[in-house]
C-alpha cells in the first residue's frame, strides 16, 4: 500500500489556494495540493501547543520508539519516496537515496536524543539541591527549501519531537510532498499522537505569520541569506530564538602538490551535484598558479563529459534547474560574468531547465559568478601564488559555510584552513558533506553557527531550567 495517497495526504484541512506541484523535468503536474493562510498558522499553533503538554510528559522511550519506526519506515517506503524526489525535486536517484539514507539516520540519532542526560546537579551556597535541567521549548516552527527538501526538513522536525516539542512545518511548496507531506506519513504511521506536527506549505506570508506567532517560540529557518535576514529581523522583533542556516559561496583550494587525477572529480563533484542547487556548493575554485591551466581544461572536459536530462526517465549526472525563475538567475550571472572578460571554458548553455556543467576561467572579484552566490552548476576557476593569497581569496566575501583544502601535506592542509573563516572544513574532499551525527552551520552570511547535528539539537531545542529544592522554606531577615 502506498505511503502517500493524494486523497488523504493532508489530514489538516488548509483554507488556502490549490497548487499544482510540477515535474520540472516536463512540466507535468504530479499532484494538486492546498497551501496554507496565515490562519491556518494561527489554528495549527494552537493546536500544537495543546497537543505538546502531554508529549513532553511521556516517558523518553515512548518518544524515541516514535523516531526509530519513522526512520525504519524511510527505508521500507525508499522506492515511492525515490521518486517523488526524483520527480518533484529534479534530484538524480543516487541523490534521493542519499537523502533517505540521512533521513533514516536523522530519525535514528534523534531518538537518542531523548535518553540523554537531561540537566547537571550543581553546587550550592545553601543548604538546598541546585540543579539545572533541559525541557522543551513547547512548539518550534520549521521553514524548509526545495533543494534537499527532505534532508532539510526532518534534521529540525525529527530532534525537535523527540526532545518533546511539538513542530509547525512550512515546506516549499514546489518540493511540498517530499519536502513536508511525505514526513506527515512517516511519522503517523509511525504512531506520533496527533496534532503534535503540521506541514503548511505555503508562501512568505505563512513563514511570516509562523515567525509572529507567540506561541512558536523557536523558529529553524534553512534558505537564502536575504530570506534569512527577514526571518532574523522578524524574529528578534518578537524576540524569537531563530535559528539560520542560509547560503555559501564556498570556495575549494588545491595547492600545487595536488593529484589532479584524483581531484577533478571531486571538483565537479562539488560544483555540479543536484545541479549545484546545495548551499554548500563548491562556488569557488581556487588554484595554484602551477596547476591552473591543466585544471581549468581538465575540469572542462569533464564538464562536458556529464549527462544531462531527465532524471526519472534518463540515466544522467544532472536533472533540471528546479525553476525558470532559477534558471534565468544562473544563466544571468554567467552572462554578466562573460560581459566582464571572464571565459567560458564549458557549458554555459541549456535546453529548457537543463542546464549543461559550466566552468568559466578568467574570473576576478567582480565576476557575478564567482562573487555571488549561483545555486547552480557553475564552477568559477581563479588562480593564486601563494598561501597567504589563497587565504585572503577563501576569506573574502560575506559567506562562511564549507571549506575544501586539497594537498598531500594534510598539516600544512589544517595550518591554512585556520586562517579563514568558516562553519566547516575538509581537507582533500570537496564541500558538500553531511551527516546526522555531525553539527551543521555556517558564519558571517551564512548562518548562526552549528544549529544542527550532534548536540547542537539539545542547544537548538530545549531550554536550561534551574532548579532548587530545599527541606523546609528559606528564612530571611526581613
Amino acid at each position: 500500500m502506498p505511503l502517500l495517497d493524494p486523497k488523504t495526504w493532508q489530514s489538516h484541512p488548509l483554507s488556502g489556494p490549490e497548487y499544482a506541484v510540477t515535474e520540472p523535468a516536463t512540466g507535468d503536474t504530479l499532484a494538486t495540493v492546498t497551501l496554507a493562510s496565515a490562519e491556518d498558522v494561527d489554528r495549527a499553533a494552537e493546536a500544537a501547543r495543546a497537543a505538546q503538554t502531554e508529549w513532553a510528559r511521556a516517558p523518553h522511550f515512548v518518544r524515541a520508539a516514535v523516531l526509530r519506526k519513522a526512520g525504519d519506515l524511510f527505508t521500507a517506503h525508499a522506492e515511492e519516496l525515490r521518486e517523488w524526489l526524483v520527480r518533484e525535486s529534479g534530484s538524480i536517484p543516487g541523490k534521493a537515496d542519499f537523502e533517505l539514507h540521512v533521513a533514516a539516520q536523522e530519525c535514528y540519532e534523534a531518538a537518542a536524543l531523548a535518553s540523554r542526560p537531561a540537566g547537571q546537579v550543581l553546587p550550592s551556597e545553601a543548604p538546598r539541591l541546585s540543579y539545572t535541567r533541559r525541557v522543551p521549548v513547547g512548539v518550534v516552527g520549521v521553514i524548509s527549501p526545495f533543494n534537499a527538501p527532505l534532508i532539510l526538513s526532518i534534521r529540525s522536525v525529527a530532534p525537535a519531537l523527540a526532545l518533546g516539542n511539538a513542530v509547525v512545518l512550512k515546506p516549499d511548496p514546489r518540493t511540498a510532498v517530499c519536502g513536508g507531506l511525505s514526513l506527515a506519513a512517516v511519522l503517523a504511521e509511525a504512531g506520533l499522537p496527533e496534532n503534535l506536527f503540521h506541514v503548511l506549505p505555503g508562501g512568505p506570508d505563512v513563514g511570516q505569520a509562523l515567525v509572529a506567532d507567540p506561541r512558536v517560540p523557536v523558529i529553524s529557518f534553512t534558505g537564502s541569506t536575504a530570506a534569512g535576514r527577514a526571518v532574523g529581523e522578524a524574529g528578534g522583533r518578537h524576540l524569537k530564538r531563530v535559528h539560520l542556516e542560509l547560503g555559501g559561496n564556498s570556495a575549494m583550494v588545491v595547492l600545487e602538490d595536488a593529484d589532479l587525477d584524483a581531484v577533478i572529480s571531486t571538483a565537479a563533484w562539488g560544483s555540479f551535484f543536484h545541479q549545484g542547487q546545495i548551499c554548500m556548493t563548491t562556488g569557488r575554485h581556487l588554484v595554484h598558479r602551477s596547476l591552473y591551466e591543466e585544471y581549468v581544461e581538465r575540469l572542462a572536459a569533464k564538464a562536458d563529459s556529464l549527462a544531462v536530462g531527465d532524471p526519472h526517465r534518463e540515466q544522467v549526472h544532472l536533472g533540471p534547474i528546479i525553476d525558470d525563475a532559477q534558471l534565468t538567475k544562473v544563466h544571468g550571472l554567467v552572462e554578466a560574468s562573460t560581459a566582464r572578460g571572464a571565459k567560458v571554458a564549458a557549458g554555459g548553455t541549456h535546453d529548457r531547465l537543463f542546464y549543461r556543467p559550466t566552468v568559466i576561467a578568467g574570473v576576478d572579484d567582480q565576476s557575478p559568478a564567482y562573487a555571488e552566490e549561483v545555486f547552480g552548476p557553475v564552477a568559477p576557476v581563479r588562480p593564486f601564488s601563494t598561501p597567504e593569497e589563497a587565504a585572503a581569496l577563501a576569506s573574502a566575501g560575506e559567506y562562511g559555510l564549507s571549506l575544501g583544502i586539497v594537498t598531500r601535506d594534510t598539516a600544512r592542509g589544517l595550518d591554512l584552513a585556520e586562517r579563514i573563516p568558516t562553519g566547516i572544513v575538509h581537507i582533500n574532499d570537496q564541500t558538500v558533506n553531511d551527516e546526522a551525527v555531525a553539527p551543521f552551520g555556517g558564519v558571517a552570511a551564512s548562518g548562526t553557527g552549528a544549529r544542527f547535528g550532534g548536540e547542537a539539537n539539545l542547544e537548538a531545542f530545549t531550554d536550561v531550567r534551574w532548579t532548587t529544592v530545599r527541606g523546609d522554606v528559606a528564612p530571611y531577615p526581613f
